[in-house]
């Protein structure tokens, strides 16, 4: 038997990799519109940085986490989230010491040992964003505005957003006496993680998917926050407002990772099975801090790429940078075959992107090649074409073929693809 990919782990072939180069491509050019500057950590970190980070009675670090010890006796783990690892660069680099606010993206895989499900992987990958050293509402703002460009630009329809409050710790710790007077007598009722969440983090015992119906009443932290909090929450929605985010306010929202102060919010969208989120994120400003550094707040977030583009994929978007080969070049003869090899790398170094046959097959076959590869052009060049410094030159939607002189090719495909954006611009 041959082998296999694992479990929760995905190829990415050709075909379907065009759709993850979009998203990408997307996500950098957003990121440099809103000024955020790219930043690549290593995939394992020290155990101890996400143990006190995510928190030791997160899902994440109990349940879902690859660790392991490696040869010099150092528990090391696979990246489950990126804000972690940007935080400890951050630190560790001394980002802090810079004038300007510190705003930075990344795009990688993560890993968790999840059951699987649709949308969901062992090895999976994210888009996410961190800008620490302000604690402006308005940053907020600025972060949810971010992941909402990326869902409407790159075509999702449907996407909303949810906000709410998880306050301070010190807020929390109030509203978590109110919560556990709540939840005390429904123990029973609740499935086996929300009875061990009721001693160890009752907020988490809210964001369980199974048993919604039995909160009904719950108390909301947003009858429990001080002055402060409720200042930034009501700064941060008219913010929202201002940019024309639309948005809806879910109490019961707190997310999976300790980190979260303020602010915490998810984009929902439909059409994952029983998923619904497909990003998220918040405010954090005692993580700095709380891995060793100077006491610098934080906002950021984190979007899962897998749900994005199999939303793509159920919404039917057309993605225009699926065709990847502009022109395939023919040869007919010894001399035009060596022609093509220079008239290919030629053509390749003016920005088009070129094929052509090496495997020695009739011209039928090569246009065949042609069609499979849905390519723009195809250009043909035979020995007496060669001689007289032409090449024929054929449009593979239309049909139409006309003679193009050799030296102008490269100019003649250039100009058609720009009145073709042209045209679909109109």
């Amino acid at each position: 038997m041959g082998f296999q990919k694992l479990p929760g782990t995905q190829d990415f072939l050709p075909g379907s990799v065009e759709r993850w180069q979009f998203v990408e491509s997307k996500a950098r050019d957003i990121c440099r519109r809103f000024n955020f500057r790219e930043i690549r950590t290593p995939i394992f970190e020290s155990t101890e940085l996400y143990q006190r980070s995510v928190g030791e009675t997160t899902d994440v670090v109990e349940k879902e986490m690859y660790t392991f010890t490696d040869r010099g006796n150092r528990s090391v783990t696979l990246r489950p989230e990126g804000t972690a690892g940007v935080v400890r660069s951050f630190v560790e680099n001394k980002l802090y010491g810079e004038p300007e606010l510190t705003k930075l993206y990344y795009i990688g895989p993560m890993f968790r040992y999840e059951r699987q499900q649709a949308g969901r992987y062992r090895q999976f990958h994210q888009f996410g964003v961190e800008a620490l050293g302000a604690v402006d509402p308005a940053l907020d703002a600025e972060v949810i505005a971010l992941g909402y460009t990326f869902y409407t630009e790159v075509g999702l329809k449907g996407v909303s957003v949810e906000i709410n409050s998880v306050g301070t710790p010190a807020v929390r710790a109030a509203f978590r006496d109110r919560l556990l007077e709540f939840l005390e007598p429904k123990r029973e009722l609740l499935c086996k993680d929300c009875q061990s969440r009721i001693d160890r983090n009752p907020l988490r015992v809210l964001d369980c998917k199974v048993d919604q119906a039995h909160f009904e009443g719950a108390p909301s932290i947003l009858d429990s926050l001080d002055e402060e909090c409720r200042s930034h929450f009501k700064a941060l929605k008219g913010h929202l407002m201002d940019m024309n985010i639309p948005f809806t306010i879910n109490p019961r929202l707190v997310r999976g990772l300790d980190y979260y102060t303020h602010t915490a919010f998810e984009f929902k969208a439909e059409g994952i099975g029983a998923i619904d989120t497909i990003g998220g994120g918040g405010r954090y400003n005692g993580l700095v801090a709380d891995i060793g550094g100077p006491d610098q707040p934080g906002v950021g977030l984190g979007l899962g790429l897998e749900r994005t583009v199999i939303l793509l994929e159920k919404q039917g978007v057309e993605l225009d940078s699926l065709n990847g080969v502009d022109v395939y070049l023919v040869a007919l003869g010894e001399a035009a075959d060596r022609e093509v090899t220079r008239l290919l790398h030629s053509l390749r170094l003016r920005g088009i992107a070129a094929e052509r046959d090496y495997q020695g097959r009739k011209m039928k076959a090569q246009m065949k090649s042609a069609d499979r590869l849905q390519v723009r052009f195809t250009a043909i060049l035979g020995d007496d074409e060669l001689q007289r410094g032409e090449i024929s030159l054929k449009q593979m939607s239309t049909g139409e073929q006309r003679v193009v002189p050799l030296h102008e090719l490269a100019d003649v495909i250039i100009k058609a693809s720009i009145t073709n954006i042209n045209n679909e611009g109109v």
